[in-house]
């Protein structure tokens, strides 16, 4: 049965009408965010000042050696805008908070779906319109996970390494790569896990300690356990919400013999071959650059 010109139309209007409707709702599902955003990035410093967890200066102890690792990538798990030293941890301006599980028993960070980024690049956009107004003294954020290249001694020979470090309360991994083997966990690990990888094989243990700086700690403390590093602007940074352009946080660690182990030679190498053990993985410093 052959179909009027007519009817042929119409059929053809209709398909268009829908065609049309799924297109706007498919927009409307996924909205882009308008107008100014707060942007943050990551620099890693080995020569910025090396604190301890009240951030006060800190030499390494007698009897331990540190060397400043070359940063791959890092993880952020989370963001918080703070208005003042006695603001408690969540109080202030949460931007932003890495997804939770329970794969593995209690709750964890889920490191399959956290954001890994590199140096300078774009870590995290935030629209300055959801953002209260307000000032804010100071900066707070979780760092959930560390990549970076070492150096370490076998046989009085020294050789290259890449160290995968977990710095968050609790992450679940399925499985993660240190630079070209995979590990596979299939399992929650507290703070002050880690994965290394040589020419050799591939191994993991766990950190005695992770440095944390909060110069607050005083006034606000954070939860054992958490990497909440805390920095205080240079000035206060200013929400008026009638910004329009962008303001760029660039978020500044200090790597400052951030790798520290039991130097039992005192040769300031870190000797495998004599079973030193790493004692501390965590970063020593945050300080932040508003522009």
């Amino acid at each position: 049965m052959k179909k009027s010109f007519k009817s042929t139309l119409l059929l053809g209007a209709l398909l268009l009408g829908i065609a049309t409707l799924q297109g706007c709702n498919k927009k409307s599902e996924n909205p882009q965010p308008e107008g100014p955003k707060v942007i943050f990035k990551f620099q890693f410093d080995p020569t910025q000042e090396r604190l301890d967890n009240f951030g006060q200066p800190a030499a390494l102890p007698t009897g331990n050696a540190g060397q400043n690792p070359t940063f791959n990538s890092i993880g952020a798990h989370y963001f918080e805008l703070t208005p003042t030293a006695f603001t408690q941890l969540g109080n202030g301006q949460v931007l932003y908070q890495a997804p939770e599980v329970t794969n593995g028993g209690d709750k964890a960070i889920d490191f399959e779906q956290s954001i890994i980024k590199g140096e300078n690049e774009t870590y995290l956009e935030v629209p300055i319109s959801s953002i209260a107004a307000g000032n804010y003294e100071y900066l707070r954020v979780s760092l959930s996970y560390q990549n970076y290249s070492i150096k370490f001694n076998f046989r009085n020979s020294e050789l290259d390494a890449t160290v995968a470090s977990f710095l968050g309360f609790n992450t679940y991994l399925k499985s993660y790569t240190i630079k070209d083997k995979q590990v596979t966990v299939n399992a929650n690990k507290l703070q002050g896990y880690w994965g290394i990888e040589t020419a050799f094989n591939t191994s993991t243990g766990d950190a005695a300690r992770t440095t944390v700086p909060n110069p607050i700690a005083s006034t606000s403390p954070i939860p054992a356990g958490s990497c909440v590093v805390t920095a205080k602007f240079d000035t206060p940074l200013q929400i008026t919400g009638t910004e329009t352009q962008d303001i760029v946080i660039t978020v500044m660690l200090s790597t400052n013999q951030s790798f520290e182990w039991q130097d039992t030679n005192g040769n300031g190498k870190w000797d495998v071959d004599l079973d030193e053990q790493v004692v501390d993985m965590g970063v020593r410093g945050m300080k932040v650059k508003v522009e």
